[in-house]
């Protein structure tokens, strides 16, 4: 399928991390999630009810990573894709991507991310 809702920027602040602080102090994770989903039924009706509402995913993502309290942002990508995935039946895969914008690790670099995707059986 090529079929895909791009949904890209999404700033949440979780308590994500190993170290004493990330576990206290929230901070910025920005996710990106790819939702893929037949768009032939949406695009003959031109009707929200018959497509996957944004609205509806990037709250459910949100509500997923404020509601969490995670080691590693593994875990919090399988969350929200596990979520996103159960939301509609009509969704076939949904890639979540996951980036602390700043990053515990000495060297400089503009983040670190993880990437998972989860796809209907």
């Amino acid at each position: 399928m090529t079929d895909a809702i791009v949904l890209s920027g999404l700033r949440v602040l979780a308590i994500v991390g190993v170290l004493e602080t990330e576990r206290v102090t929230p901070q910025v994770v920005v996710l990106d999630l790819t939702v893929e989903r037949d768009f032939a039924a949406a695009a003959a009706a031109d009707e929200i009810t018959a497509t996957t509402d944004y609205a509806a995913v990037l709250a459910l993502a949100e509500r997923v990573v404020v509601e969490g309290r995670f080691l590693l942002l593994e875990t919090l990508v399988t969350r929200v894709a596990d979520a996103v995935l159960a939301l509609d039946d009509a969704i076939s895969a949904v890639t979540v991507c996951a980036a602390k914008a700043t990053s515990p690790v000495p060297q400089e670099v503009a983040s670190v991310g993880v990437r998972t995707t989860r796809r209907r059986a």
